[in-house]
């Protein structure tokens, strides 16, 4: 299925693309205090090697501000100042370099302030995040709708915008951020409608996993199949690395990135599992993971059904028998011992992505196939057709070739 994206401006940020087709980008957030540069930068690398693309920091004091202007020239991805509250800490992370603002109409009330900003950032060529939140709207908003429903959400943004338009600044993406999953969703369905700037997406306080990468998932995942969104946070109460992590796999498994990670699929076990499938998944995961490679890797039960229930993935192994039968896309190539199943798919997975798929199945062991057959087989009848297959196509042909005038 391919998704519409809805059309956009673009801006950029730093080197970065949003909006206007761009690849949707993953952003998270530091944790640290700015003014410990080395600290702070040492998490940004953190992020980048998570999948981040933009990070954002706060800049809450001139201490703050400060470090920014250490840590800009440092980091290995735009970095993006946090403001609240004080206009003029906006005005120091522009004099620090940095490569986006994000503004709050929350807390940042004054026009003349917003308009200051925006007239420095024009000339400093660099775009702002009108970034509104459930938790911190305007209160005259509160008091004419009586909660933080998505028009709220909306009606913030839209007047935030209009004073970064009057003074000729253009170069805006908006987020409309709810803890409510819901409302989340319709807020930016709504903004989608009322205006063409970017979209950053985003569940704000989701709270710490698993929770938190549910309700994520549930609101932003939504959204990027309608085609809404050009750039995501994971706001989760965690490390920021499973942040940009979460965001990059989400990305990657709605095929909206390439795949640069690991993507491992296993069956959820059942009586006819071989082996402790959730331990050889887990203890899979683990060492595929470190070997950072862009593959599909399926962990399978039993032999019976693994290789065909599975052959989509690159790679694979089944159980049977003391056995782990290794297959490539769907064909059994190799036969190892059950002990020895995890260390197989890792072997096998740096052959795969340093010779391709053509050659490894060109090498493949000529019985290692009759015998993942011999073993389905022989498990089927030890334990039975548990489907009861036979006799469900039986009865099918017969209702088949009945009489049907």
């Amino acid at each position: 299925m391919t998704t519409t994206r809805r059309q956009s401006r673009q801006i950029h940020v730093g080197d970065v693309p949003v909006g206007g087709g761009a690849a949707v980008t993953v952003q998270s957030m530091t944790t640290t205090k700015t003014a410990d540069v080395d600290g702070t930068l040492a998490q940004v690398y953190a992020l980048k090697g998570a999948g981040a693309d933009i990070v954002r920091i706060t800049c809450n004091d001139v201490d703050a501000a400060q470090g920014l202007a250490e840590i800009v020239p440092r980091a290995p991805v735009p970095i993006i100042a946090d403001i609240h509250f004080q206009y003029r800490l906006a005005l120091a992370a522009l004099e620090a370099g940095v490569a986006g603002l994000r503004l709050n109409p929350g807390n940042i009330r004054k026009p003349e302030h917003i308009k200051a900003v925006a007239a420095a950032a024009l000339d400093a060529g660099v775009p702002i995040r009108v970034g509104v939140n459930a938790g911190s709207l305007d209160k005259d908003l509160l008091e004419k709708y009586g909660a933080p429903v998505p028009q709220a959400l909306v009606d913030s943004a839209v007047h935030e915008i209009r004073l970064l338009e009057e003074v000729g600044f253009h170069d805006i993406k908006i987020s409309v951020k709810h803890s409510n999953v819901p409302s989340m969703v319709a807020a930016y369905r709504l903004l989608a409608e009322t205006v063409d700037y970017p979209l950053h997406l985003g569940v704000t306080e989701a709270g710490p996993p698993p929770g938190g990468i549910i309700k994520s998932v549930a609101g932003i995942a939504t959204l990027l199949l309608e085609g809404i969104g050009d750039t995501i946070r994971f706001s989760l109460t965690a490390d920021p690395v499973e942040e940009a992590k979460a965001g990059r796999q989400l990305l990657e498994y709605l095929g909206l990135r390439e795949r640069k990670g690991l993507d491992l699929i296993a069956c959820p076990s059942c009586g006819r599992a071989e082996v402790d499938v959730i331990a050889v998944a887990a203890a899979a995961q683990t060492a595929l993971e470190a070997e950072k490679l862009p593959i599909q890797v399926a962990v399978m039960g039993c032999v019976v059904n693994g290789p065909g229930e599975a052959r989509e993935a690159d790679l694979g192994i089944a159980a049977g028998k003391g056995r782990g039968h290794l297959f490539i896309k769907g064909q059994v190539v190799r036969v190892v011992p059950e002990a020895e199943m995890v260390d197989a798919l890792v072997d096998e997975a740096r052959k795969l992505a340093a010779e391709g798929v053509e050659a490894r199945l060109a090498a493949a062991d000529a019985s290692a196939a009759a015998l993942a057959d011999e073993t389905a087989l022989e498990l089927r009848g030890l334990r039975g057709d548990v489907n009861h297959t036979a006799a469900r196509r039986a009865a099918v042909a017969e209702v088949a070739a009945g009489d049907h005038g």
